[in-house]
């Protein structure tokens, strides 16, 4: 297993990941009720998070605007600005049980505890474990991983987008969550399941 080289990256088909229908945005009670029945029952899934770009020099990051779940067969995203949202990721977060598995998670880690006070337990961070599987020298990407193990493209496309705007724009909607959704995908196929 190797790093592929850009062009070869460009040249896969794109991920086909989640589509609309199986993205759940959690702003409501009876919302983040129906994703904690569903992501209490996982073993592991896929994580990440989005925050608003910052555009000017010595300007703080407010910390995430959005926190992304997913199973292999749904995406729940978890807008910080609801508190019913904020407490039902954070619950799953600190929950020791359940595995939560991503790219680049010393970030996302640091800003959930800084910024919102949560503390995250039970984490794989697949740029490590590829990093190590690979024997590359420095750590593996979001892009390069799907590449690797799933052979297709990750769209970026949105990500540089305004994550502090809402409501998110479909783009948004389903890169949060292929984010999350291709790094479960990943720890599968690792795994061997």
């Amino acid at each position: 297993m190797q790093r592929p080289s850009k062009e070869t990256i460009n040249q896969l088909p794109p991920y086909e990941g989640l589509a609309l229908a199986d993205i759940l945005i959690i702003e409501n009670e009876q919302e983040a009720a129906q994703a904690l029945d569903v992501l209490r029952q996982q073993v592991s899934v896929g994580y990440d998070t989005e925050s608003k770009p910052i555009f000017r020099k010595g300007e703080v990051s407010p910390g995430p605007t959005l926190i992304q779940l997913a199973t292999p067969s749904q995406g729940f995203l978890f807008p910080t600005r609801f508190p019913v949202a904020l407490e039902a990721a954070a619950e799953i977060l600190a929950n020791p049980k359940i595995q939560k598995v991503g790219f680049g998670l010393k970030d996302d880690n640091r800003e959930l505890r800084g910024k919102l006070g949560i503390s995250i337990v039970n984490t794989e961070d697949l740029s490590m474990t590829l990093k190590r599987l690979s024997g590359e020298k420095n750590a593996i990407g979001a892009r390069a991983g799907v590449a690797m193990v799933l052979n297709a493209r990750l769209g970026k496309g949105a990500q540089k987008s305004n994550w502090g705007a809402y409501p998110l724009s479909e783009s948004q909607i389903l890169y949060a969550a292929n984010d999350a959704h291709s790094a479960i995908c990943i720890q599968q196929e690792i795994k061997g399941h």
